[in-house]
């Protein structure tokens, strides 16, 4: 029978389990897939811990991204076929051997890709896509600076900034400076410098643009580094977190909507403000609800620059899916350099850990 994963309560990786049950036949309108990579991310952490916006409740499968092949058609189903390669955004649910989807949530993969580089399109590169030309809109010649610029989006970020002619500021540690400047960047050690006092030094007015998923009041400091009538896209808050797990002081449980609120009040406060400088939300999958027709466009754009080999995801390691914990324990301790994934029918010494699940 087909694994997955499902988080059993909120908290830390120790909650995730492996399960096994029946394939679900597809519903009408629907396709069955069968997973061949799933993307690990750090929202895949937050909803663990209960603090994303689109946490579900427990239990339920991680997983924001998946490449697979269809197995099975439900009725209704027309223009794909059995044995085609697709890739889809559930949000959820990626973490597992087999998935049913709406066929309207499929998008086509071009023969002879790795799916392990494809995966990391969907959620990361398409991030950083948008983020540049939807939301930033930067031109060629201008400055950015882009925080965790060794991670999934932040290395999508500097290949794709280096496409569009971008100069280009990354935070980072020691250990992955090299990373940065080999994709077009000037790396700045945020452990031993202050990256405002850099990045005033290197470009004397500051930034167009800043690209910020870590949240709360680094936000301030990466206003300080923006050059007037420049933008902050923020996109996460990773400063909730630290080692992986919730920073200590923050409540546990199911609170869906309190970091965006929070957001939000940084953005009011933020119009009050001299300077003209912007701060704007980002969020992949509102766009995609309100908009799914760009999401699709972009996808299949990326999708053609990775088969030109004018983009290469960074691919930090492939995990089976039943050591998806330790994939959560490895990007929680930081310091990953791209992308981790998840691949099902990658070989394993045993599966100890599997238990057998039945949905309520």
């Amino acid at each position: 029978m087909p694994k997955r994963i499902i988080v059993a309560h909120y908290g830390g990786p120790e909650t995730l389990q492996v399960v096994e049950e029946e394939c679900a036949e597809p519903k009408r309108g629907e396709v069955g897939v069968r997973v061949l990579a799933a993307g690990v991310s750090l929202p895949d952490i937050l909803a663990r811990e209960g603090i994303h916006p689109e946490t579900p409740r427990v239990p339920f499968t991680p997983g924001w991204d998946l490449i697979g092949v269809v197995d099975r058609l439900g009725a209704g189903v027309s223009s794909i076929e059995i044995g085609q390669i697709v890739g889809a955004m559930p949000i959820s649910g990626a973490y597992t051997e087999f998935i049913c989807l709406p066929q309207r949530e499929l998008v086509p993969v071009p023969e002879g890709l790795d799916p392990v580089e494809a995966v990391s399109l969907i959620l990361n590169y398409i991030t950083a896509y948008q983020m540049l030309h939807r939301t930033a809109k930067v031109k060629a010649g201008q400055r950015v600076l882009i925080h965790g610029a060794a991670g999934g989006v932040g290395t999508a970020l500097l290949q794709l900034g280096r496409l569009a002619g971008l100069d280009m500021y990354g935070t980072c540690s020691a250990r992955t400076a090299t990373v940065v400047s080999d994709l077009g960047g000037i790396p700045i050690d945020y452990q031993n410098q202050d990256f405002v006092k850099e990045i005033l030094r290197l470009t004397s007015d500051g930034v167009d643009a800043v690209f910020d998923g870590i949240g709360g009041d680094n936000l301030w400091r990466s206003r300080e580094a923006l050059r007037p009538g420049g933008i902050i896209v923020a996109y996460g808050f990773t400063s909730k977190l630290t080692g992986g797990r919730l920073a200590p002081g923050q409540p546990g449980g199911r609170h869906r909507f309190r970091e965006s609120a929070i957001l939000g009040w940084y953005i009011a406060r933020n119009w009050f403000l001299p300077g003209k400088k912007r701060m704007i939300p980002y969020s992949i999958q509102w766009r995609k609800r309100l908009n799914p027709a760009p999401f699709r466009e972009d996808l299949i754009a990326l999708l053609d620059l990775l088969r030109q080999q004018k983009i290469t995801p960074l691919i930090s390691q492939r995990f089976p899916l039943v050591e998806a914990r330790q994939a959560h324990e490895l990007l929680g301790r930081g310091g990953v350099i791209g992308k981790i994934v998840l691949v099902p029918k990658l070989n394993v010494a045993n599966d100890e850990q599997l238990t057998t699940f039945r949905p309520r």
